[in-house]
């Protein structure tokens, strides 16, 4: 049984520093994986993802963590501070693309529209399958924890990305890449996605989920 600290308000306090540096990194994961997405990966002229797909599955995997220690409503208010975020990624590179450059650095201002007047698109999309599939994600942790009377963590971490995947995956790449890539390579990016993110959710991300839901367990009961 964890020893209950004399001093509760620091435990408290540890425990909203705790949830403060995993919503950051749940942000920023997002952040970066719908900049990352604009650029399109070719594996053998047969496999294609976007960049994003890397670093996509980690922000799942905080998911899970944000769900089994603090709570589907915690999890839902950050799903939508992201959202904002979200947002104003796009707003913000907007107005770098609308504003002027000199001369001499026309080659760099190419470049920079050329990249975010892509994120708009990429973040339409990824807001869509955001949406769809994190609020999923965390509705079926919690039901499955209830359903297994909270035993077996993985089979929720994997059990609900596998379903939330589904709803994530698919309208993000045709919201994202419909028209701009062929139809045979649609479908490739859809199936393609779908099984490398459950891929590194399984090798990679429950793992980590495993270590970080221990240790931040024991932060926030001590408070």
């Amino acid at each position: 049984m964890d020893k209950v600290s004399d001093n509760p308000l620091k435990n408290r306090k540890d425990s909203q520093t705790a949830l403060m540096a995993v919503t950051a990194i749940f942000v920023t994961l997002y952040l970066v994986s719908n900049i990352m997405a604009v650029k399109v990966i070719g594996l053998f002229n047969l496999f294609y993802f976007d960049a994003g797909t890397i670093t996509f599955p980690f922000a799942y995997m905080l998911g899970d963590v944000l769900t089994e220690v603090w709570g589907y409503r915690t999890t839902r208010k950050v799903i939508w501070l992201t959202l904002l975020c979200n947002i104003l990624l796009v707003l913000c590179t907007q107005i770098g693309v609308w504003l002027p450059s000199p001369d001499y650095l026309a080659e760099t201002e190419a470049a920079y529209n050329t990249m975010f007047s892509c994120v708009p698109r990429i973040v339409l999309a990824s807001l869509t399958g955001f949406l769809l599939g994190e609020l999923s994600n965390a509705w079926l942790m919690e039901r499955i924890k209830v359903w297994t009377r909270g035993r077996y963590l993985w089979i929720r971490t994997i059990g609900s990305s596998a379903i939330a995947y589904i709803f994530d995956s698919l309208p993000f790449v045709l919201i994202a890449f419909a028209g701009v890539v062929s139809f045979r390579d649609l479908i490739m990016m859809i199936l393609f996605q779908y099984f490398s993110k459950l891929s590194i959710e399984v090798l990679f991300g429950t793992p980590m989920a495993y270590a970080a839901i221990y240790g931040l367990k024991r932060i926030v009961r001590r408070r």
